[in-house]
């Protein structure tokens, strides 16, 4: 058994020592929060200052609350040209009574060197110091020294130095809980620099399944909120993913960096008033996100701007006031030259006709008065809603949607077969509010609101919020008109987009970034980052992949895997399909009971999924739901189209080949399958296997500890 490191024990009271100012931190906040709740009376000003107060207190709270994790993760020691200084480095900023620092927060300047450093560039550091702990306890400590006192052998992969080996390792077998772990701790140097990266413009990150681009890109955000509280505080962080399995997911990882205030949303949560469940098969999809919707939704506004059909004529006292056919082309005409958003031209509409009325009154009449008399006359409601309706991005749409006439009339060009894909009967009531929407038809709505406007006396309801930064998840599966609409909510243009071309597999799936690229802000050049080791799978689960991953996108490489040693991946047939399901079931139960903690995954065809649930529980084993669910269970079922950015111990993937066959993009699909699992993976099938599951593949690369090569580590990660 090694000795324990000589300095643990002096580690350990300073750790005890933060804590114990955390505590007491912790403690004044309260007493301050339990101050300002002192009497609810007195002026505007006085309860909105202590609403203020309040606020700021509460927020305090949240960072100073970081639960059972590790408060302290390292130490960096300088060298006398760079300071001497000695810091430790953490999840909260914490300071002794005398305002000296115990902790440095991980995001504050001096401690970038604890992430960036390396032997070639030791950044001023002497030596770096990685804790391994639980809770409050410190179970060991492990040193790299820099300079003179650096030892010849270091991790290498890809040319990059591997720092904090055993923190990381530690940190990667652990078991899965079901949510997102931050790794702030355990940050490597290709990791920061995305993280740290300038906060201006578009930053487009490639990412292999397991190099961590979902939990960097959320410490990322964490990073620009620490590093930018003003302005981005006030204009707002939106991460923006692909499911609400997802957001379940990861909502722990920005609370537990002391970042509550960023807004998790999926796209349909960004429209108001909808109600969304689902997605359209892939035609409708494929269609609904072409830009070729954006004149389509243009016209169908056009084509509810009417003049009249014939004169409107309605009495007024002793006459009748006349509203001519061809002046009220007029004023359609004025309103369209006018007015961008539709809903705001309403009231020149509404003025501009009763002021017509009234001139034709033979002896002039006064415009306000005909209007306070005609005001709810039917006729002249008719009259203005047939010019001029006020609509509601559901309305519209329920609207054109079910009209053929009005598809043919905004979708000259659109073929008859993207019309027909299109139509859907009106609801019975014929009202939008109660029409259940598709996540397809998410981005329409929004297209439609932009050109609508608010309506009137909603305006507040109807506004389209704005954000200083926005971090997309998974975007190498979103559409041209998606893209869109998350461009829309971009006050200047500074975003994050993250995802892997080889994970492409919806109804947009995109072949390069370029193609995503076309579509988002482009007022400074966009960035490029890739993610190049792997650090989750290992490394026999990723030979596996790389067999997958050459049919599913031969362009691109797989990641280099930390992780060299592992099970080796479990290929199995049966018989039949009954017999797939049984072995399914005992499959599940005996990887569980060699998991002992942690969690597991069955993922299926889409088509699959109920039937699988429900063989599980007639076999009376207790079973999450994915979508209903989320992966809190020990077991779950998952379909593959939502298995995409989580992780799992232990993976079960049934039947590859209907997984390849069914899926819009099968092959990718099953890459996604096949890169869930930190520790064994089996697939089990009762039909043959995809040829490229059967053929031997050379293995991609693995760390292994190296020398530093004479020559700098190659450049151009991020550009």
């Amino acid at each position: 058994m090694a000795e324990p490191h000589p300095e643990l024990e002096q580690e350990q009271r300073h750790l005890d020592r933060a804590f114990s100012r955390l505590e007491a931190a912790r403690d004044e906040a309260v007493r301050l929060q339990s101050m300002v709740e002192v009497g609810q009376g007195g002026t505007n000003q006085a309860r909105w200052e202590r609403e203020v107060i309040n606020e700021q207190i509460a927020g305090r709270l949240g960072d100073l609350d970081i639960g059972d994790r590790s408060l302290c993760f390292g130490r960096i020691d300088q060298t006398e040209e760079a300071g001497a200084g000695s810091y430790h480095i953490g999840r909260v900023a914490v300071a002794d009574t005398d305002r000296e620092p115990l902790i440095v927060d991980w995001r504050a300047p001096v401690a970038e060197a604890f992430f960036r450093a390396t032997g070639r560039d030791p950044q001023g550091l002497v030596r770096r110091r990685h804790f391994i702990s639980r809770g409050r306890e410190l179970l060991g400590l492990e040193d790299e020294f820099f300079g003179d006192a650096a030892g010849s052998q270091r991790v290498m992969v890809n040319g990059r130095e591997l720092r904090g080996e055993g923190a990381l390792v530690a940190a990667l077998e652990t078991n899965r809980t079901g949510r997102l772990s931050d790794i702030v701790g355990t940050i490597q140097a290709e990791q920061d620099e995305i993280i740290r990266a300038p906060l201006p413009g578009v930053l487009v990150v490639q990412g292999g399944p397991g190099t961590g681009k979902t939990v960097v890109a959320l410490h990322r955000a964490a990073y620009l909120l620490y590093t930018h509280r003003f302005p981005l505080e006030g204009q707002g962080v939106l991460v923006v993913g692909p499911n609400r399995l997802f957001l379940g997911y990861i909502e722990q990882v920005l609370p537990s960096l002391g970042e509550a205030g960023v807004e998790l949303s999926v796209l349909p949560d960004l429209v108001p008033g909808v109600r969304v469940q689902g997605r359209d098969t892939a035609g409708p999809a494929r269609i609904k996100g072409d830009l070729k919707m954006v004149n389509v939704v243009r016209r169908a506004v056009a084509d509810r701007q009417r003049p009249l059909k014939k004169d409107l004529v309605v009495g007024f006292g002793a006459r009748y006031l006349r509203l001519r056919a061809e002046e009220s082309e007029r004023i359609i005409k004025d309103a369209r030259r006018r007015y961008r958003g539709h809903n705001a031209a309403r009231k020149y509409v509404t003025t501009e006709v009763f002021h017509a009325l009234a001139n034709s009154h033979p002896e002039g009449a006064d415009p306000a008065a005909v209007r306070d008399d005609l005001r709810d006359h039917s006729e002249i409601r008719e009259a203005l809603n047939w010019m001029w309706p006020v609509l509601s991005p559901a309305m519209l749409i329920h609207d054109l949607y079910g009209s053929r006439a009005l598809l043919a009339s905004a979708g000259p060009s659109l073929t008859d077969d993207e019309r027909a894909a299109l139509f859907r009967p009106w609801h019975e009531d014929h009202e939008a509010s109660k029409v259940l929407w598709t996540v397809d038809d998410v981005p329409v709505l929004d297209e439609a609101f932009e050109r609508l406007g608010p309506r009137p006396r909603r305006k507040e309801l109807d506004e389209v919020r704005t954000y200083g930064h926005i971090v997309v998840d998974e975007a190498q599966d979103l559409s041209p008109m998606q893209l869109r609409m998350l461009t829309r909510r971009s006050l200047n243009g500074s975003m994050t987009v993250v995802g892997d071309i080889a994970q492409s597999t919806g109804a947009w799936a995109h072949n390069s970034w370029d193609e995503v690229l076309d579509h988002l802000p482009d007022r400074k050049p966009a960035r490029r980052a890739q993610l190049t080791v792997g650090y989750r799978i290992p490394g026999p689960t990723m030979e596996l992949a790389a067999r997958v991953l050459r049919v599913a996108a031969p362009d691109l490489d797989p990641p280099s895997a930390v992780r060299g040693d592992g099970d080796e991946p479990e290929i199995i047939a049966v018989a039949s399909r009954e017999a797939l399901l049984a072995g399914t079931i005992d499959r599940a139960r005996s990887e569980l009971e060699d998991l002992g903690a942690g969690n597991l995954a069955v993922v299926c065809a889409t088509s699959e999924y109920d039937a699988v649930v429900e063989a599980f529980e007639a076999a009376g084993v207790a079973v999450g739901r994915a979508r209903r669910d989320g992966f809190h269970a020990a077991i779950t079922v998952v379909p593959v189209s939502l298995v995409k950015g989580l992780e799992v111990d232990t993976t079960i993937v049934m039947e590859p080949g209907q997984i390849v066959r069914e899926e819009p993009q099968g092959a990718r699909s099953l890459y996604v399958a096949v890169t869930r699992s930190t520790k064994r993976l089996s697939l089990l099938h009762a039909e043959p296997l995809p040829d490229f599951l059967e053929a031997p593949v050379m293995a991609p690369p693995t760390a292994a500890p190296t020398a530093p090569e004479p020559h700098d580590p190659p450049e151009g990660r991020l550009f």
